[in-house]
């Protein structure tokens, strides 16, 4: 059965029934030229050049032109790209923006210029601005094709200017091309262009997209054809060192203040266009933002993004490994680990590493990575060796075959795990996936399987899975499958749960209303099926779901809720330790879920959610969401709750759970911001206050201030804090 779906999916990727024509194309001269970066294209290198226009609504509808028409142009010289757009507004009344702080999200005014260099449909990069000059730029993964495949995380050097006028807003982008990873000698790249409008209430794409996919689908790109090839960027070496110190003292352990001073840095070598060396020695992560905590009443653990900066470029090559619930590599089990006295995911030093990654041609992708870690006695952690590689084969006109090598070696042959010290000083893990993705988007799936290695004596030590999904303007479709052996130990991946077999199809559809209210419905049906042979069924969850997605940009959500547990290990979801459902005991649970999203554009917005059901032999209650309040633009206060009341029956107590957030957010200007993080867990029975401050001084080198405090909430009583002072420097030579 593995065998004659994963020969259907290749069969799938070679045909012509994926394939289609860009729409459209854009001539990008060379010329020797200067301008004064003020976003108004009134320069002579502007006028005769092709313009990019006529751009299609995406929403609320996708089948016209769009009512505020956009126009792009572009030319290049020895050393940038030059990107200049008039975006036409003739209505009255403020554009939307949430704050200065580069990498803005949201339905907020922009315009968002795409590229896929490579045109592999799978791979792309982003840059975008706002009407006040504020950038994002980043990385599109795996096509474009969900909401995580558009990362903002990624930083690079570029260069904009905005001008607002009478009934029209325009800009100029400047990006060099060595921010950019290319083939040298390639003359057409992959592009599209859109374009956010809050006033109008629309978003646009010079490329038409079918409103069914992502904006940044790179599914549907036209082509960008270059005049002459834009060759070598030459020397691209980069140079990114850092000073920090601080002070810090843990209450809880009666330690003095402890004071630190450290340096270190990341340099980032172009070792062709498109491949890239990244080392790090010393590497300090204050500056990252503190995780948005989560209320775990689940039994298994709960999984948190990457962030930090050093493993973000050519992620896709090594996290997009497997399903969610088994993931083989995940790149946060190499310098962090959990605190246990207040929940919070903590350091724990890497002391050098390599990074190397890209495009070789255009058909193979590689990556390697070796890491290095100190022990820490405190988190009973042992310093390991990291050594991770993979590589990337393309199929067809966007799929993939991928293998990738996982090791964790342990210093001094101490055990990898120290709560599993028969597994043995180290763990392997070898994988092989083939994914699809057809020329037109409809078609998305990936067959896998992985195998991993230590000491320990035992069989089972697999993984395996497949799935495939049919996506069009109406109907949705998909079929998942999936075995994880008890043996499969892969510690340097995000496997939960190990010894079940699973099946899960879905069914959707699509209603397009003539409404002025409501602009789709969509209706699922979801049957998720998982059993081992030990325990039979030990979960069955049925979901009917309808979502109604508005004209204003608001959601309306329902769903009818049946799930069926059988637990295999003793468990109680209020964590009292004293009183265990025991293995074997089953729960049949019913409920409802509802959320509701306010207009997104509005300066203030909320988002509920209530769940109400059936809870293991009791019942849960559930309330959580956010109140969003924007002062345009210069700062955003908003407060995100979650209330878990638990009861249980029979002798068990129950419990009530509250986690709370209040952040602000506050932009001073273009290059000084400072954020307040307030995170109120009771579970954990901590408070959390992390406060930062970032000052921009030049483009991608900052100086941060950041306080970090943790308390018993109902005393104050101080866990543990610091203070943390750190520079960093951007250098291009």
């Amino acid at each position: 059965k593995q065998v004659f779906l994963l020969v259907l999916l290749l069969a799938m990727a070679r045909h012509g029934l994926f394939s289609q024509e860009s729409e459209r194309s854009l001539r990008i001269e060379k010329k020797d030229a200067a301008i004064q970066l003020d976003g108004l294209l009134d320069e002579e290198v502007w006028k005769n050049l092709e313009n990019a226009d006529h751009f299609h609504q995406y929403f609320p509808f996708d089948t016209s032109q769009a009512v505020g028409q956009t126009m792009v142009k572009m030319w290049f010289d020895d050393t940038n790209i030059y990107l200049g757009a008039i975006l036409t507004d003739t209505l009255e009344g403020d554009y939307v923006s949430e704050s200065l702080r580069r990498d803005f999200r949201g339905l907020v005014d922009g315009f968002t210029f795409v590229m896929d260099p490579f045109q592999d449909g799978q791979n792309g990069v982003f840059f975008g601005l706002n009407p006040y000059n504020v950038q994002r730029e980043g990385l599109i993964f795996n096509g474009g094709v969900v909401l995580e495949d558009f990362d903002r995380s990624w930083d690079n050097i570029w260069y904009s200017a905005t001008h607002r006028g009478e009934d029209f807003w325009s800009l100029e982008m400047v990006i060099p091309f060595k921010s950019l990873r290319f083939a040298g000698e390639a003359r057409t790249w992959g592009v599209n262009f859109y374009r956010i409008d809050s006033k109008y209430n629309e978003r646009s794409s010079w490329t038409r997209i079918p409103r069914q996919f992502q904006l940044y689908s790179l599914a549907y790109t036209s082509n960008l054809i270059w005049e002459e090839s834009p060759g070598s960027p030459g020397s691209n070496i980069t140079v990114i060192p850092f000073l920090a110190g601080g002070q810090s003292k843990n209450h809880l352990e009666g330690t003095d203040e402890e004071g630190f001073l450290s340096a270190g840095g990341d340099v980032k070598i172009a070792v062709t266009p498109s491949l890239n060396l990244d080392l790090t020695f010393n590497p300090d992560f204050s500056q990252v933002e503190v995780d948005v905590q989560q209320t775990n009443i689940d039994r298994f653990e709960l999984f948190f993004p990457e962030r930090r900066q050093f493993f973000l470029e050519n992620a896709d090559l090594f996290a997009n490994f497997g399903f969610d619930n088994s993931r083989p590599f995940f790149s946060r089990r190499i310098g962090v680990a959990i605190d246990s006295a207040t929940g919070q995911n903590v350091e724990n030093r890497i002391t050098a590493g390599a990074r190397l990654s890209g495009k070789v041609d255009e058909n193979w992708r590689v990556g390697a990575m070796h890491m290095q870690t100190e022990t820490n006695e405190q988190l009973n952690i042992n310093g390991s060796f990291f050594t991770v590689g993979a590589v990337q084969r393309k199929v067809g006109a966007r799929s993939n075959i991928a293998a990738m090598f996982v090791e964790q070696q342990a210093k001094g042959g101490a055990p990898v795990n120290a709560f599993r010290p028969q597994d043995g000083s180290y763990n392997r893990m070898l994988a092989l996936e083939y994914n699809l993705a057809s020329f037109d988007g409809k078609w998305q799936g990936k067959s896998f399987y992985h195998h991993t290695f230590d000491q320990g004596e035992r069989g089972n030590n697999f993984a395996h899975g497949t799935t495939i999904s049919y996506n069009t303007l109406r109907f949705f479709a998909s079929w998942t499958h999936q075995m994880v052996g008890d043996g499969f130990r892969a510690n340097v991946g995000f496997v939960p749960r190990t010894d079940f077999n699973r099946v899960n199809p879905v069914l959707g559809v699509f209603i397009y209303p003539n409404s002025k209210l409501i602009n789709r419905h969509q209706i699922n049906l979801s049957n998720n099926w998982l059993w081992n042979d030990t325990w039979g069924i030990t979960d069955y969850n049925f979901a009917l779901n309808y979502t109604a997605d508005l004209q204003n940009t608001g959601q309306f959500n329902f769903s009818i809720l049946s799930n069926y547990v059988k637990l295999f290990a003793p468990f109680n979801p209020t964590g009292n330790p004293d009183q265990l459902f025991m293995p074997g005991d089953d729960f049949v649970q019913t409920g409802f879920l509802a959320s509701f999203q306010t207009d997104r554009r509005k300066a203030l917005s909320a988002r509920t959610q209530i769940i109400s059901g059936g809870f293991f032999n009791g019942n849960l209650r559930q309330l959580g969401g956010s109140l969003d309040y924007r002062y345009q633009q210069y700062a955003t206060v908003a407060l995100s709750y979650q209330i878990n009341r638990i009861q249980l029956t029979e002798g068990f107590d129950g419990r009530t759970f509250f986690l709370i957030g209040p952040r602000f957010d506050i932009t001073f200007n273009d290059k000084l911001f400072w954020t307040t993080f307030i995170q109120y867990n009771n579970q954990f029975d901590n408070l959390n206050i992390n406060s930062r401050v970032q000052w921009r001084f030049r483009p991608v080198s900052d100086f941060f201030l950041v306080y970090t405090d943790n308390y018993f909430p109902d005393s104050f009583r101080v866990k543990n804090r610091a203070l943390i002072a750190k520079f960093t420097y951007w250098l291009n030579l």
